[in-house]
């Protein structure tokens, strides 16, 4: 298998301590990508190394987050992890663009955490993203719905210019989860560089578009560099 790399963390899965495993390898070219170092690949290892870290960390993890990349590219491999997280008492997070309905209905009783990435209204995913999968990303959260035992984020980077506030106001009205958060973009370590000249979004536009949108969804968080996680 490859990956880029893991992290210890306290932000990647909330309320827990976690050991974060980026696998690398994305079908996906989305401009504003921040990983954009192994979307081809990355270091080689194996599961036995794998799980050596994950035994490493037992005295100070509360969970496993699976990140990319895209992690259902390395599908087997991916399984074996959560299933071992799973035997040890972890809880598990997956981090997903959702473009393998598929794939993902073979280890979703293995998560109790997704993350799935909305990066457009479900019609204009080929225009923002370049790559035509609004059916497969909406077929994803269909799936996962169906788990009552998995919690479901759908999160949405804002990007200037990609994406205005119809857009936000669209995916509220097309989306179905748990908590859905709102994310700001970077301008920094992108994969198109042009979007280096775009000027990240002000929090307080950020939490402006949130309150208009949380009547029709379950839970909205706002996500920023200046304060972090915001429930709104």
């Amino acid at each position: 298998m490859e990956i880029g790399g893991t992290i210890v963390s306290s932000l990647e899965y909330s309320g827990k301590i976690s050991l974060v495993i980026f696998m690398a390898k994305c079908p996906l070219r989305c401009p504003y990508c921040h990983n954009a170092e192994i979307l081809e690949g990355g270091d080689e290892t194996t599961l036995k190394k794998i799980f050596k870290i994950i035994d490493d960390s037992l005295d100070y993890i509360d969970a496993v987050v699976v990140s990319g990349g895209e992690p259902l590219v390395q599908i087997d491999d991916l399984l074996e992890i959560l299933k071992y997280s799973k035997s040890l008492g972890l809880k598990t997070k997956v981090d997903t663009s959702a473009c393998y309905p598929q794939r993902l209905n073979k280890i979703l009783k293995y998560i109790d955490y997704l993350a799935i990435d909305i990066k457009a209204p479900f019609d204009r995913y080929e225009e923002v993203i370049g790559a035509a999968i609004g059916k497969k990303v909406k077929k994803s959260m269909e799936i996962a719905n169906q788990d009552s035992n998995t919690f479901l984020e759908c999160r949405t980077t804002y990007v200037p210019g990609l994406l205005d506030h119809e857009d936000i106001k669209q995916i509220s009205h097309e989306i179905k989860c748990d908590l859905y958060t709102l994310q700001q973009f970077r301008n920094k370590n992108v994969l198109d560089e042009s979007l280096e000249n775009v000027e990240t979004p002000n929090p307080l536009e950020l939490k402006t578009l949130a309150n208009e949108i949380k009547q029709f969804l379950s839970q909205v968080k706002v996500k920023t560099a200046e304060f972090g996680e915001e429930s709104i």
